[in-house]
């Protein structure tokens, strides 16, 4: 490593060339970035697996979409979670006309679960929906 000097030999050295310093920190850093081992994140993701019998039970006419108590959401009385919800819903505004889609959550179920489905609907963008049971609710008011 050369060091500087003063003017004079006598006098103390008043700095230090950093370079070589600078040039082995940046070969170990380079090393260090080489030697990690890359981590690859993986997410398991259960895809439905296609099958004749797996084929959305659609009705023509009119679909209904209930919600129980417990917050089970259920399709013409078929229990489904949200993604097959929104295949059917597809396939129900690929048929012309488009089928009316009947929506009766059940009066202790929670809000949320309502919200959600209802979001679900929306964003599927179906326009014949209908909500039915309303008269249960009559005498809450």
């Amino acid at each position: 490593m050369s060091m500087s000097a003063g003017g004079k030999d006598d006098e103390p050295m008043m700095e230090m060339n950093t370079t070589p310093l600078i040039d082995v920190m940046l070969v170990l850093l380079i090393m260090f970035i080489i030697t990690i081992p890359i981590q690859t994140h993986a997410v398991k993701v259960d895809l439905p697996q296609n099958s004749p019998n797996n084929s959305p039970v659609v009705d023509a006419e009119k679909n209904k979409v209930y919600i129980d108590a417990n917050g089970n959401v259920f399709w013409n009385s078929a229990q489904i979670d949200d993604v097959t919800l929104r295949q059917y819903l597809d396939a129900s505004l690929q048929k012309d006309p488009e089928p009316e889609l009947h929506f009766q959550p059940d009066p202790s179920a929670r809000y949320d679960v309502v919200d959600r489905v209802l979001a679900i609907i929306k964003r599927a963008n179906v326009s014949k929906l209908g909500f039915v049971g309303n008269e249960q609710y009559r005498n809450d008011f």
